[in-house]
């Protein structure tokens, strides 16, 4: 019943106006509250959205202070091409100061588009691989009219 509850008020403040306009803390705040709800599907989903194994991902959740900062490890590794230890190390040598610091230490610049991403907490935990493809149309497999048929 207690993970019902936690569910259900990890989907309504997901969709509520608040959360929207929090930027980046209003982002990890939400996130959070949907790993504690569930932490063995947030997780998995970090693990298949970054490429990371269950068990590393595992082992940084519990290096960090908050689940969310280890989104924010694999997201800062995927965005500067860094290894999510560095990252990890980063994080530890400037704990407290923000991640707006954190990102600057790692090489994004301030007023870049990336940095801008980060303030906005423009993000997301969707579970799909990074750059996977979608169920959706694409562009097929070439066997349309005018394809040699």
């Amino acid at each position: 019943m207690k993970m019902i509850y936690l569910a259900a008020v990890a989907v309504l403040f997901a969709f509520s106006p608040a959360s929207a306009s929090g930027g980046l803390e209003g982002f990890l705040s939400n996130l959070n509250i949907q790993a504690r709800a569930d932490m063995n599907g947030f997780t998995a989903r970090l693990s298949t959205q970054f490429g990371i194994p269950g068990a590393q991902v595992s082992a940084v959740i519990s290096t960090v202070k908050e689940p969310a900062d280890a989104f924010m490890v694999y997201q800062l590794g995927q965005m500067t091409r860094q290894a999510p230890d560095a990252v990890v190390r980063t994080y530890q040598k400037n704990r407290g100061k923000g991640w707006g610091v954190i990102a600057k230490e790692m090489g994004i610049k301030p007023g870049s588009r990336e940095f801008h991403a980060l303030k906005r907490g423009d993000f997301s935990l969707t579970g799909n691989p990074e750059g996977g493809g979608s169920d959706g149309p694409g562009k097929g497999k070439g066997r349309g009219k005018g394809h040699n048929k």
